[in-house]
């Protein structure tokens, strides 16, 4: 292409992720190939390339550089200027520039294929190194300690790199060209073996002995890439019960790693988009419907429809489960909602009594963050407007839509191999912002500009070490990259330790705040991640979340722009027995919600499911409770709804973590078809004194009583109960798209994390003609609040006032 056309000069600017993944070498390669001359070199706003040659062959190469750029490049924009020609005929890589710092962070990454053929290569030099990594792979994320992304600014930065590393590392057509953590085993990180008392245990081959360990039914905690695990083997009871009752985990499913989607197979239903989703270079945990014939412990995930599982993605994994070494627990090296350790000491103090043994290294982890957590959502309404979903890269965004055709993935937590990609906004932030997220399953999220940083999952902020590890990653992506908010957006309620957070940081800083009321949010965080403006109908369901007047909502049918909302209706409100106690312990709320259907004396003849488990001093003192409305909040999530119906149907009784009674609810339909008859439900005509229409569950209730009273199983009464659900929310939208002629409709709140139910709901949506929107980038429950919070934020303060506009008498700002 040398020769082909007249000779033209162009300088293209880079953004994205395009440091730190190879993006140098390829631009080089890509240049040398079409007889280009120029140069390529990082600076502090991302790559800046100069190109002279032929026109076609410039065309050429900007073509091949959007199709095909390095696997972990994350392309946000590209622009390009016309130069004089300078008569340049040779390409180069540039000295780095410096400036005003913009350049992204990427994910760390699972160990690429390559990386994976040497490691099992006798003749190479990295053969079994457990540390093995190229510019296409690797850490990234947890190991910066500074930008710019130098080996100094790393936690690499202690491993001095011998010749043989050295040569590769200063190289430009070597697959380790300026690979930050490139190390071999002359050079770089050991793997160790530690007792429970954090001493050196002597071994010829500490993978090997590990193995043998869990085989041995013990349990071990291994360091990977973002942090520690605590393994088991899945196929043993004994040992899944031990870990169970050490780690204080009753019933909550813990995530596994497998050898290959392959061994997945045999213990789950593994379709294209389940495979393409394990094997991705992400590497998340999957969740997959467990097949019945599977040979694993019943307690891996006990009443739960699904196994999560993942594939190795650090090097030391596919050690430990070479030769298809069978499934093993793999859940976070933590306690209840904490952080996972990152630190070998740290993990021996917070880890004792849990691991007999440590696998453990010597490269620091800066930055821990948890696997991610992703399912397929199948059926029509799921397949429209997610694969299509705007993401910030032009090649790795086709990559991903086309790697699960007609059935998207769920994000439903946010972690390793996605934080903190960025997301592209509709609407520029005026400044930078910092959105601080809810309590619960709590994530931020910094904007500048139009793009959106969100963090990983942090975890519940009720937990000092949670708190802790909240303002630490503010600090740390604040400083990587460079982000200083001049406001701050946060959730509606006083006693969240993120809007004390928020409002005292404000107050030192002098920064402005920015309320967001928390199921706005959710509706936002939807449109965020598709590029919405405008107005829409959002469907928010969860737990509870402040409302704007103070009281608890979470079943909301709102009217919303980025900026604004509206509430139209909402379910009705029932009591709920001592708070946060009835959201532990859902008996409570079916026995509020009975109370409700019937009154105090014929509810008593209407004990049904694991109601009837209770004791009649309670109810009487829980009736008390509700009548005096002493320590009985009223509140309206459709959360709420799913647990009374749980317990019912005799299905669960508690809530040991978040969403059980609702999880062991949907798993109880199997294979029911989706075609049940739904129970009856009302629309109340006139406005609620809250805002908004009401939504009677009552009859709801009344069905489900009847049902169990007939003797009817609990699989039926759950198909019964989901079909009704999605019906009285199409029907809710339906009254809404009446009132205000909008067509558009997002789904948003932890409820849409029930497959069954998002399944049914969008496909009716769809039917009727709405265009419907789900998550992918952030899960639909609290983890994509921060995104939400975030956006509205950004609408604000681009209109004048926008965040002192006086509330409406809809709720609505």
């Amino acid at each position: 292409m040398a020769g082909e056309g007249p000779t033209v000069r162009r300088r293209l600017r880079v953004w994205g992720i395009v440091q730190g993944v190879g993006f140098r070498p390829t631009v080089y390669r890509l240049a040398v190939e079409r007889g280009l001359g120029g140069w390529v070199l990082n600076d502090a706003e991302g790559v800046l390339i100069e190109l002279e040659g032929a026109e076609a062959g410039v065309e050429a190469f900007r073509e091949a550089l959007e199709r095909d750029p390095p696997p972990l490049a994350r392309i946000t924009a590209i622009e390009s200027e016309s130069l004089a020609p300078l008569g340049e005929r040779e390409f180069r890589i540039a000295p780095s520039a410096a400036g005003r710092r913009v350049a992204l962070v990427s994910p760390d990454m699972a160990a690429c294929d390559d990386c994976r053929r040497e490691l099992a290569d006798p003749a190479d030099r990295r053969y079994r190194y457990p540390f093995i990594n190229c510019t296409n792979c690797g850490p990234r994320y947890s190991i910066m300690l500074d930008i710019p992304y130098d080996r100094p600014a790393t936690t690499m930065g202690r491993f001095t790199m011998c010749a043989d590393c050295q040569r590769e590392y200063d190289d430009p057509a070597d697959r380790r060209f300026h690979a930050q953590p490139n190390a071999c085993p002359v050079c770089g990180p050991r793997l160790a073996l530690h007792g429970a008392d954090g001493r050196p245990v002597a071994c010829a081959d500490a993978v090997a002995a590990v193995r043998e360990a869990l085989l041995a039914g013990r349990i071990v905690a291994v360091k990977g890439l973002t942090g520690f695990h605590l393994a088991a083997d899945a196929r043993s009871d004994a040992a899944v019960r031990e870990l169970r009752r050490r780690k204080k985990r009753d019933e909550k499913p813990f995530a596994m790693m497998a050898a290959s989607a392959e061994a997945v197979a045999r213990r789950a239903r593994v379709g294209e988009a389940e495979r393409a989703l394990l094997e991705s270079r992400e590497r998340p945990i999957v969740l997959v419907a467990k097949r019945p014939d599977h040979d694993l412990s019943p307690a891996v995930a006990p009443r739960s429809p699904y196994f999560g599982f993942m594939l190795p993605y650090a090097p030391v994994h596919y050690l430990v489960f070479e030769n298809d070494f069978p499934p093993m627990i793999m859940t976070s090296g933590n306690l209840a909602e904490e952080p996972i350790c990152g630190d070998n000491t740290e993990a021996v103090r917070r880890l004792e009594g849990i691991a007999d043994l440590f696998l453990v290294h010597d490269r620091p982890i800066q930055t821990v963050c948890d696997d991610s957590v992703t399912m397929v959502q199948r059926g029509p309404g799921s397949a429209s407007r997610q694969a299509t979903a705007r993401l910030p890269c032009q090649g790795a965004s086709r990559r991903d839509a086309e790697a699960t055709p007609g059935a998207p993935g769920l994000m439903l937590r946010r972690g390793r191999g996605y934080a903190p990609r960025p997301i592209a906004l509709a609407v520029e932030a005026p400044e930078p912002i910092l959105a601080v997220g809810p309590e619960l399953k709590n994530a931020v999220c910094l904007v500048r500009a139009s793009e959106a940083f969100v963090s990983q999952h942090i975890g519940d902020l009720k937990h000092p070490i949670a708190a802790d590890y909240f303002e630490k990653t503010v600090e740390k992506m604040e400083r990587l990259l460079e982000i200083r908010p001049k406001a701050l957006a946060h959730d509606l309620h006083p006693a969240y330790y993120s809007t004390r957070y928020a409002r005292r940081r404000a107050e030192e800083e002098n920064l402005r705040l920015i309320a967001v009321q928390h199921h706005h949010a959710h509706i936002a965080s939807v449109m965020a991640e598709h590029g919405l403006e405008g107005e829409m109908i959002g469907l928010a369901m969860d737990g509870t979340g402040f409302g704007a007047d103070g009281t608890v909502w979470g079943g909301e049918i709102l009217r919303a722009s980025p900026a604004r909302f509206e509430r139209l209706g909402h379910l009705a409100c029932v009591a709920l027995p001592g708070g946060d106690a009835a959201v532990e312990h859902p008996v409570r709320t079916a026995w509020a919600f009975l109370l409700e259907a019937y009154g105090p004396e014929e509810a008593e003849s209407r004990l049904v499911g694991r109601l009837a488990e209770t004791r009649s001093k309670d109810r009487r003192i829980w009736a008390d409770m509700v009548a005096k409305g002493v320590s009985a909040p009223r509140a309206c999530g459709l959360g709420r709804l799913f647990d009374a119906a749980s317990v019912l149907a005799g299905v669960s009784a508690e809530n040991t973590y978040e969403g059980q009674a609702a999880i062991e609810l949907e798993a109880a339909a199997g294979d029911r078809p989706d075609e049940a008859d739904p129970y009856a439900f009302a629309l109340a005509d006139a406005p609620a004194a809250g805002g908004g229409w009401v939504i009677d569950t009552v009859p709801i209730i009344r069905g489900v009583v009847a049902d169990a009273e007939a003797g009817l199983d609990a699989a039926l009464i759950s198909a019964r109960f989901h079909a009704t659900i999605a019906v009285m929310l199409h029907a809710a939208a339906r009254r809404a798209r009446e009132e205000t002629k909008l067509e558009r409709i997002a789904l948003s709140g932890g409820c849409f994390a029930n497959a069954r139910l998002a399944r049914l709901l969008a496909a009716a949506l769809e039917a009727d003609g709405f265009e419907v929107y789900l998550h992918w980038d952030v899960p639909p429950g609290d983890g994509g609040v921060a995104l939400g919070q975030a956006y509205v934020a950004a609408a604000r303060m681009r209109t004048p006032n926008g965040e002192r506009r006086a509330p409406s008498k809809l709720g609505g700002y």
